[in-house]
């Protein structure tokens, strides 16, 4: 089996990399599953001070959900089980959010959909000019971000992004302060190191002190952000499903059956 998320570490960074390249890193159930994993060993690796997540190849961070996947799974699970294979993976994400040590999104390019809740869940972002941000969850009858993007930019600008789902290219990216610093794409990963380094250097009990105290801090606390958006798409507005969400996807691409 493939391993969808590469993992190293240097200087006290673990730099993990989705790696699905020819599918633009599309986030599937396995990929997901392995992210989660490799956050929550690198949060109990004492020799990590610094988490660094990024996509492989030059085009995209993440292209977002598996498309294929989701609309296979709506065939082949009942509600029921959909429900709580969706209730697993929300968990991971919430997790990813809520690790206790820094994390840094380094965006190599577009960050559509899922990999919006991703990079906006990091605490930290540094993208370069192919970096582009849409969180599209409302063109698709779904609802999400909603506890992640407001703490990142303010409610006025989360609320324009997540109700129109436009592109945000690299320059505005910036300019929001979706992304914490703009480089050149070749300059990308020294950058990213560069600051994931510098923050892995510091007294570990204080950085994580400082991120804890910060989560606490946002009047509401993460998790019960986490918990009211699952709770309505769950109870009030059920997500819609994949062959309704992305129809001119599925035209485009084929079907697989």
């Amino acid at each position: 089996m493939a391993d969808y998320v590469l993992v190293e570490k240097s200087e006290g960074v673990a730099i993990l990399t989705m790696n699905r390249p020819e599918q633009l890193n599309a986030m599937s159930q396995q990929l997901s599953a392995e992210l989660h994993e490799a956050v929550l060993r690198a949060c109990a690796d004492d020799e990590v001070g610094c988490i660094v997540i990024t996509g492989a190849g030059t085009k995209a961070f993440s292209a977002g959900g598996d498309i294929h996947e989701q609309r296979e799974d709506d065939k082949r699970y009942t509600q029921a089980e959909l429900d709580a294979r969706n209730a697993v993976r929300a968990r991971g994400s919430y997790e990813i959010s809520a690790c206790p040590k820094p994390t840094i999104g380094m965006i190599n390019g577009l960050a559509y959909g899922g990999a919006g809740v991703l990079s906006s869940s990091l605490d930290m972002r540094v993208g370069c000019e192919h970096a582009s941000f849409r969180f599209l969850a409302a063109a698709y009858g779904r609802i999400n971000t909603t506890w992640t993007l407001p703490n990142q930019i303010g409610w006025p600008i989360a609320k324009e992004l997540l109700f129109s789902g436009r592109e945000v290219k690299a320059e505005e990216a910036y300019r929001i302060g979706l992304l914490n610093h703009l480089v050149p794409c070749a300059e990308l990963r020294d950058k990213t190191l560069w600051l994931a380094t510098m923050i892995a250097k510091n007294r570990r009990e204080s950085v994580m002190g400082v991120k804890a105290l910060l989560l606490q801090g946002m009047g509401r606390d993460l998790e019960q952000q986490w918990k009211n958006e699952r709770d309505y798409t769950t109870n009030v507005a059920r997500p819609a499903k994949a062959e309704d969400a992305f129809p001119d996807f599925i035209a485009r691409k084929g079907r697989k059956d």
